[in-house]
């Protein structure tokens, strides 16, 4: 069976773009991701309450590892304005290996106890 890889990409939506860009700045200042993207004007459908709600929103994208996922997830909820946030997990199957090198060199690495430094 193959592992699962470790480099994912995160995809959450924000309320704005300063809402995007104040998660961004909290997850890579806390290395959970080695960066960022926001994509201002996302324009989201979506059942809410039992009705399809309509929202202009932010969508940020973070690169990341799957070892820092449930900090990160833990840290976005936390500093997020949504009740129920989305933060959905894709891995990333391959890539430029440069890219991919750096990625893994700007985010917290776990150690052999299981903590992340």
């Amino acid at each position: 069976m193959n592992e699962p890889p470790e480099n994912i990409v995160i995809l959450m939506t924000a309320a704005n773009e300063d809402e995007g860009a104040r998660l961004a700045k909290i997850l890579v200042e806390a290395r959970l991701a080695a960066c960022v993207s926001l994509v201002p004007q996302a324009r989201s459908f979506f059942w809410w309450e039992g009705k399809i709600d309509e929202q202009r929103e932010t969508l940020v994208i973070a690169k990341t590892r799957r070892e820092v996922l449930p900090q990160l997830i833990e840290t976005a909820q936390k500093h997020h304005s949504y009740s129920v946030p989305e933060i959905i997990a894709l891995p990333i199957i391959d890539g430029a290996s440069n890219y991919l090198n750096w990625l893994a060199t700007e985010v917290k690495r776990q150690n052999d106890f299981g903590q992340i430094n």
